[in-house]
């Protein structure tokens, strides 16, 4: 009865005139997703790379969130050196509330220094829906509640910047950059905002070459609420055999574990983050991450051939 009350007062407060919550869905793995929420980080594999990951968050609650990723991106070799592209589906799923984003980008690159840096754009689709034919309420006929689905669609975009060499990479990007107004049926809307992110990352080679250390962070704000999200990954490489595992934190938010590698040519990587305020540490955010990379030889031949400066 509480678990439903407490969903009942989230629907609520949704389906005001303005959502106070950030917006985005915010991943564990998000070193592994950053075209997610950077569209001029597409293309930093040197391969057509396709990565799905879900996450579900909330476990053991009745209509937890649940968020799905579905994306791929790959140079563009066969048209010059310098562009990137990819798209990406993502479903959001929280209580009875569905937000969904299909999205295409594109970067343009240029050499600079030892490194390369990346321009992306990205357009994109949103929709989002609300299924009032679920909800279980003592009392009908209030108008804030609808009784059957109602959706509404919105066109986005977002644009980004990213640099990486072999030690290190930068990003900065804004998405929902025409901050829009959903509405849903007749009375009921979304306001989004626009949201800012900036990341960074560092490449530490041991002693032993086989093994590295890779410390990333990143922060996000949408003008009324930030989040950090820091992570240190300890990696082995050995020709073909690759395993990694590492720890997260987010102040105020969340602890995270995670362990991965790749196995006959596809990455995967889990990961279980406990919240360390509010609904206790066993009911966190179990998280699932699948990547894999094909080489398509559409490159041009010859000195303009380009070769990814960014390590996993």
């Amino acid at each position: 009865m509480k678990k439903s009350l407490y969903i009942i007062i989230g629907l609520l407060c949704l389906l005001s005139a303005e959502v106070k919550a950030q917006y985005d869905p915010a991943f564990t793995h998000y070193w592994m997703l950053e075209p997610q929420f950077n569209p001029a980080a597409v293309g930093i594999r040197p391969n057509l790379r396709v990565i799905g990951a879900y996450s579900n968050q909330m476990s053991g609650y009745s209509n937890n969130p649940k968020t799905m990723f579905v994306g791929a991106d790959m140079p563009l070799y066969f048209i010059g050196e310098h562009h990137a592209a990819g798209a990406y589906l993502l479903n959001d799923e929280i209580g009875f509330f569905s937000h969904k984003r299909i999205a295409v980008e594109y970067a343009y690159r240029v050499r600079l220094w030892d490194g390369l840096l990346s321009l992306g754009i990205q357009g994109e689709v949103l929709n989002e829906s609300f299924d009032g034919s679920k909800v279980d309420v003592e009392e009908t006929g209030d108008p804030a509640i609808p009784t059957s689905t109602v959706s509404g669609t919105k066109f986005d975009a977002a644009a980004g910047i990213y640099y990486s060499n072999k030690h290190f990479f930068v990003g900065a990007s804004s998405l929902h950059l025409t901050a829009p107004t959903v509405t849903m049926g007749t009375t009921n809307k979304i306001d989004i905002k626009r949201s800012y992110y900036l990341t960074a990352g560092y490449n530490i080679v041991l002693r032993n070459p086989l093994f590295s250390i890779h410390p990333t962070a990143r922060w996000m704000y949408d003008g009324q609420s930030d989040k950090t999200d820091l992570t240190v990954r300890a990696q082995y490489n050995n020709d073909k055999t690759m395993l990694f595992a590492g720890a997260g934190y987010s102040p105020s938010s969340s602890a995270s574990l995670f362990v991965g590698g790749k196995f006959h040519g596809v990455v995967i990587s889990y990961s279980y983050e406990a919240y360390t305020e509010g609904v206790g540490l066993g009911n966190g955010a179990h998280e699932i991450v699948l990547s894999y990379e094909m080489k398509l030889n559409l490159e041009k031949k010859g000195k303009n051939r380009h070769q990814s400066v960014r390590l996993l």
